[in-house]
């Protein structure tokens, strides 16, 4: 009898996944080596070499794979090779994930995401291109972005410019190909790490280097970025709501004057205040009190913005607390929900890994109803720690987590989320016009 082979047909997938389980096993992961262990001998994936950070045997822990132009490297030592897209160069700071199908452009020029380097977990990046119109900061302030595939190529009527090209102009670093379930799974799991993420068409890394910028990157907690994002002096904001065929409106006859205090304001938030006849006068997140009511506003208006709350309320709760003793009516978003809270005697606290996504569902506590919710936060309230006359108003249906607050005896409220961005589509639009409503009562 002749000796025969006997073949064992797997489907690719099942290739694929056995290949990846061998690499997890021994302590590689999708994406690399882990420094200190020892590589096993795996065989190159299918004869092919493998765009999703798949492990093959290198000469050191940190060989690249033959295509990549780009890596993110976390702190712990952890390296996710992938394709370097937009502007070469490097960026360090936090890395987080948000779960968006839609508004990447938006999300990159929110300064809320100051210091953040933006994982996307949905696949399909740049495919209604980039356009001058869906902006929320003139200059974006995230330090770059992770793709799972390529940038994909625009197919919309209002595009303008491929995101790739707009990336580049806003000089951001980005990396494409990288396995982003992982790496979501790893923030999920572990909480959001410090990370530098590069970009380098000649393939010259140091990434000894690179662990040790990550390492060294101060992180968010106890950070003050609102100075960085904020006016450095005020205007008057008097562009409207968007409308199909025209573009955005302008405010011709105001009815309220509103000073909203920027600790790094969304432009669709003001859009908002406008959209309502409020003429918006934006002041710099250092004011203080006085500055703010020599403008004889009849509403008041905490922005969003980045950082922690404890550390930019070293210089903004003393304002909000002098303005509180006016009775005026006051509305405060995200950052601005947080400076309030602290304002009335609360506690904040950073989150494990944040809140950063369009499909997060909050209920208001005083109508009964379910909000789909924009969000963008890596800071928390602690509603154990809200003071007496502090009621919530909204908590979060995902964690259980404070949402809003308002007082019992004045017109003063706040939401963690925001309600301007549209998710639901139009779900917590009425937060603005409860915000009106409470200034027409005083007038």
């Amino acid at each position: 009898m002749k000796n025969s082979n006997i073949y064992i047909f797997l489907p690719l997938t099942s290739a694929r996944q056995l290949l990846r389980n061998s690499a997890v096993f021994a302590g590689l992961g999708d994406s690399g080596y882990i420094p200190n262990t020892k590589p096993p001998d795996i065989p190159t994936l299918l004869g092919k070499e493998n765009s999703l950070n798949m492990a093959v045997k290198p000469k050191n822990p940190y060989l690249p794979p033959p295509s990549a132009t780009g890596a993110l490297v976390l702190a712990d030592g952890t390296v996710f090779w992938g394709q370097g897209a937009g502007a070469e160069g490097e960026a360090v700071g936090e890395v987080c994930f948000n779960t968006s199908i839609t508004g990447y452009q938006e999300i990159m020029t929110d300064p809320s995401y100051a210091g953040q380097v933006i994982c996307f977990t949905f696949p399909h990046i740049g495919n209604v291109g980039a356009n001058s119109e869906d902006i929320e900061t003139r200059s974006p302030v995230a330090r770059g972005c992770i793709l799972r595939a390529d940038i994909t190529e625009p197919s919309n009527w209002r595009s303008m410019q491929h995101y790739d090209g707009w990336l580049k102009s806003h000089n951001l670093v980005a990396l494409a190909g990288v396995d982003t379930r992982r790496l979501t799974r790893r923030i999920r799991n572990q909480g959001a790490p410090q990370g530098l993420i590069m970009h380098n068409a000649n393939r010259k890394w140091d990434i000894p280097a690179a662990i040790e910028k990550a390492k060294v990157w101060p992180g968010l907690e106890g950070m003050d970025l609102a100075k960085e994002v904020s006016c450095t002096q005020s205007y008057e904001w008097m562009e409207a709501a968007w409308c199909r065929g025209k573009g955005y409106g302008s405010l011709t006859q105001p009815k309220h004057h509103v000073v909203a205090i920027d600790f790094g304001a969304k432009h669709n938030i003001l859009r908002c205040l406008a959209a309502l006849d409020c003429k918006v006068t934006v002041l710099p997140a250092t004011s203080n009190a006085e500055s703010v009511l020599s403008h004889n506003p009849d509403g008041i208006f905490l922005s969003n913005g980045p950082g922690d709350p404890a550390a930019t309320g070293k210089y903004a709760v003393p304002m909000i607390q002098k303005l509180l003793e006016t009775g005026k009516p006051l509305f405060g978003i995200c950052l601005g929900h947080q400076l309030l809270a602290r304002a009335l005697g609360a506690k904040t606290e950073k989150m494990h890994h944040g809140h950063r996504g369009a499909n997060h569902p909050v209920k208001d506590l005083i109508s009964g109803t379910v909000e789909i919710t924009s969000q963008n936060h890596g800071f928390v309230v602690i509603a154990d720690s809200l003071p007496n006359g502090v009621e919530m108003s909204h908590i979060s249906l995902f964690d259980g987590s404070l949402e809003g607050i308002r007082l019992k005896d004045r017109p003063v409220f706040s939401v963690q989320y925001h309600p301007e961005a549209s998710p639901g589509p139009q779900d917590s639009h009425y937060l603005f016009e409860q915000f009106v409503a409470n200034i027409e009562k005083m007038s």
